[in-house]
């Protein structure tokens, strides 16, 4: 492990956001992630995995960890499903087409998501129907402040939309170093009811599709609508898809009857936040090198040499005129520091 002073951040997040680290460590194994945790020296650690989910608007004035855990293993398997443990460093995209190609059913639908194993279960990611926690067994941790080992089940996990204990009661306390899935070897449980996805696989004429038909069809999807991140700055989706009641949902239908929406229960909807960003103006808008897709509304992108601060001014100013339009709070899914 070398300890490197004043490190340049940009390749680290996905918006490329030019910032540095106090103090920058890349860490191969839980020994030597254990080791540094007991450094007493550095008492400030600040941890990147993916570098997906984050919005950096400063430097960080930390020792920056870099979880670079590699590794896949078959912890058991019977005829019909497989229990698989990927470690927090295995690229998700990657993992995902690993899987398919093993043809282990379950994560299809989550293809080209960007960011690492690791983060997963703190965003409880999810995309066209299907959530992380659909094939979650469990991870492993470490507590920061002790390097002690844990793990947490999925109960313990406590997900919601786009949401784990990892974002509430245990936030900053421990750091994720493998996820165990459990995912099918045959009989898949395919989910291809979304839109989109119905419609990519009738535009291809496929009537009995296969994990990798649905996983190819998403990524499809994603590349339409998605700006790389290696050649346009970007964090995925920047804010989530607001939850309202039946009652202010009913009084949102009335005064905008073609806006699109899933019904989530008989008390709950959700509307799509792009729409909601789209009906607000800002699809499409640059405000120097910070601006919002012109293919997807939810995505706030940085055209070059944008701060972290330029695109989180535009982020709340996105939201105040949602707000003022709707009366609807969106909410942003990606991490801000």
């Amino acid at each position: 492990m070398q300890i490197e002073e004043n490190k340049s951040l940009k390749e680290y997040n996905t918006f490329g956001i030019e910032c540095s680290a106090k103090y920058f460590v890349a860490v191969t194994s839980v020994i030597e992630l254990q080791q540094i945790l007991s450094e007493k020296k550095f008492e400030n650690r600040f941890i990147i995995g993916g570098g997906s989910n984050m919005l950096l608007t400063k430097d960080i004035d930390a020792l920056v960890i870099h979880l670079n855990l590699k590794g896949k293993k078959i912890i058991s398997e019977t005829d019909s499903v497989v229990t698989l443990q990927a470690m927090a460093g295995e690229n998700w995209h990657e993992f995902v087409q690993y899987c398919i190609n093993n043809n282990f059913g379950g994560l299809e639908n989550l293809s080209l998501i960007p960011g690492n194993v690791g983060t997963a279960p703190i965003q409880n990611i999810g995309a066209y129907g299907v959530e992380l926690k659909d094939t979650f067994i469990s991870c492993e941790a470490l507590e920061i402040a002790t390097g002690k080992k844990r793990t947490f089940t999925k109960e313990e996990c406590n997900f919601g939309y786009r949401n784990s204990i990892f974002k509430n009661e245990e936030k900053g306390n421990y750091i994720i170093t493998s996820v165990t899935f459990q995912l099918t070897k045959k009989a898949h449980k395919l989910n291809t009811g979304y839109g989109a996805i119905k419609e990519k696989l009738a535009e291809k004429n496929i009537q009995k599709p296969t994990i990798a038909a649905i996983s190819e069809a998403v990524i499809e999807i994603r590349q339409s609508k998605l700006p790389d991140p290696k050649k346009l700055g970007n964090s995925g989706s920047f804010f989530k898809n607001p939850v309202i009641s039946s009652e202010k949902f009913q009084q949102f239908k009335i005064a905008n009857p073609k806006a699109p929406y899933y019904e989530i229960s008989a008390t709950e909807y959700k509307i799509p936040a792009g729409w909601l960003i789209e009906q607000a103006g800002f699809k499409g808008k640059r405000f120097n090198d910070a601006g919002v897709h012109k293919n997807q509304a939810l995505v706030l992108v940085n055209f070059g040499n944008a701060t972290g601060d330029e695109i989180w001014q535009l982020a709340l100013k996105i939201q105040q005129a949602v707000k003022d339009q709707f009366d609807i709070y969106i909410e942003p899914e990606v991490n801000i520091f």
